[in-house]
């Protein structure tokens, strides 16, 4: 096959970061993408349905016909009221994140079974609404998912009408519960069905492969890559493409997060023709997520991949500085027909 073609590619886990980052940085979404989850997990968390038009409408701005799934960072001062105002404005995804577990999760839950939230998880449920969760715990770095997964079966159990997302799994002892509750589903990041943590620090540390969750055993990879390549039901794809200036990557506490965005699509395309699964990859990065979001397209779009020679870009400057892409300066087997 030469060419492939593929309809309406949703990324359901995507930082855009916000000023001339979020400039430098959308432009890579918005061309290989009909739209995304944005998480609101910036220097001043998205917490309002107001911070969330504000962010939707400049994301609009820069990208038009990018449809941008907003989502609210769930914070212990949440409350039914405002849950009622993003659903009749048409935000429906709530982001948890443990309180201190990632980049800017300092305004996190710290208890997530307490009784102000289950009751919070109520109504959302009752609204209809979608719960993601950086399901990490503050344990082993290792077995940081793996210690959560009491959580998300006890959610799941409380609120079995209630959509949860087991966010960029990483673990597979994950899968059990993706596969024992109905109401769970995942995101699964190209970083993780395609690197182990050899691929931090086998060698030389490469702080451009830190994340969170980190990256975990060839026999997890090889796991969640088999769900991937084959389009599992419940799994869809999300990138978790987290960029930071070159100087937060190399600093003494170096930050979490891959930036991938700019050659996802061509990766996975090579991903899925190599393990001979192209037949799959439509699934992967559209229909499952149309169907598990109930996203509504207004404008279906057309993303044909040729195979052809192209590289990937050393660096995306910005800010009098720049932002290392994934595999930067390496080739690629495909390109996006623009």
């Amino acid at each position: 096959m030469n060419s492939i073609t593929l309809k309406n590619p949703f990324d359901m886990h995507l930082h855009l970061r916000e000023g001339e980052i979020l400039k430098a940085v959308l432009p890579f979404s918005a061309q290989s993408f009909s739209g995304g989850v944005i998480m609101p997990n910036l220097k001043t968390p998205v917490t309002t349905s107001q911070l969330a038009q504000s962010y939707r409408e400049e994301i609009a701005s820069l990208a038009p016909d990018f449809l941008a799934l907003m989502t609210i960072y769930v914070t212990d001062f949440l409350d039914k009221e405002s849950l009622q105002d993003l659903s009749e404005v048409g935000i429906k995804i709530l982001k948890l994140y443990p309180k201190g577990a990632t980049t800017n999760s300092d305004s996190g839950v710290s208890s997530i079974l307490n009784p102000n939230l289950l009751e919070i998880l109520k109504v959302a449920q009752d609204l209809g609404m979608i719960l993601s969760i950086h399901g990490e715990s503050d344990g082993f770095s290792m077995d940081r998912e793996y210690e959560f997964l009491k959580v998300f079966e006890n959610l799941a159990k409380r609120f079995p009408k209630l959509h949860i997302v087991l966010e960029h799994m990483s673990d597979h002892r994950s899968i059990k519960v993706l596969e024992n509750f109905e109401n769970i589903t995942a995101t699964l990041t190209y970083h993780h069905i395609t690197m182990d943590l050899d691929s931090l620090l086998g060698k030389n540390l490469n702080p451009h492969y830190f994340c969170k969750p980190i990256l975990k055993t060839p026999y997890d990879k090889e796991a969640l890559l088999d769900l991937a390549l084959n389009a599992h039901k419940k799994v869809s794809f999300g990138s978790d493409s987290a960029p930071h200036l070159i100087s937060n990557k190399y600093s003494q506490n170096a930050f979490g997060g891959i930036f991938s965005a700019p050659n996802l699509l061509p990766r996975l395309v090579e991903l899925f023709e190599r393990h001979n699964k192209l037949e799959n990859l439509q699934a992967f990065v559209s229909d499952n997520a149309i169907t598990n979001y109930k996203i509504k397209v207004k404008k279906d779009k057309f993303i044909t991949l040729k195979k052809s020679p192209s590289k990937i870009p050393d660096s995306i400057p910005v800010l009098d500085s720049k932002i290392i892409p994934l595999f930067g300066g390496s080739d690629l087997m495909w390109q996006e027909l623009v």
